[in-house]
């Protein structure tokens, strides 16, 4: 069992090395969800069980904070709300879950990011072509080829897992970095070389 645990460890480490090549669509998103904010827009994010939490996970970093003392940022989780989850379910489809709520609230200047290790999942592939045909940014967290889903995604981040715990490791990373990224711009923070990643948040 312990050497089940080394190899589990072991894979969990290359993996992440695998996450570099990323960095740069990384900062490309973190520039976009610093202009959303600073203009008034919101992000949504969906994605199914483990993939939900991740979802939440990041709401929650934006909302609350990662690493600093900042202005709350607007960031909706959408399946969090079981009474709209089953409402939309039991009265149209499970597939229509996330669709209907970006309908509903995503605009033009807002961004709706979806987890997904599959990138098969219809209402995930659904909520992102819902979120296109609302006039929002899209961003996809997969893996491998992002499956359907990134025939709708704007920012597609990827990661070269080939299982399901893996990849889901590889997006708390990733939206760990967003948040850094976020976080910092704010803040109000300088970098290493004295200037600000952006302008200073609002009051």
């Amino acid at each position: 069992m312990r050497d089940l645990l080394a190899r589990q460890l072991a894979d969990h480490v290359e993996t992440a090395r695998t996450v570099e090549p990323l960095l740069a669509q990384v900062a490309d998103l973190g520039e976009l969800l610093c202009t959303t904010f600073d203009n008034g827009g919101r992000l949504y994010t969906f994605g199914n069980g483990g993939s939900a939490s991740d979802a939440q996970h990041l709401a929650g970093e934006l909302i609350g904070r990662y690493k600093r003392e900042r202005r709350p940022l607007p960031a909706v989780a959408l399946s969090v709300d079981p009474s709209v989850l089953t409402c939309i379910g039991n009265d149209y489809s499970f597939e229509d879950v996330f669709a209907r709520q970006v309908s509903a609230l995503a605009r033009p200047g807002d961004v709706v990011a979806a987890f997904t290790t599959s990138g098969r999942s219809p209402n995930v592939v659904r909520g992102l072509a819902a979120a296109q045909e609302a006039g929002a940014k899209t961003v996809l967290f997969a893996a491998g080829s992002g499956g359907d889903a990134v025939r709708h995604a704007d920012f597609p981040l990827l990661v070269s897992a080939l299982t399901t715990a893996r990849t889901q490791e590889m997006h708390l990373l990733l939206l760990h970095l967003v948040s850094e990224w976020v976080d910092a711009w704010a803040a109000g923070e300088a970098d290493e070389r004295g200037t600000y990643l952006a302008a200073p948040a609002r009051a």
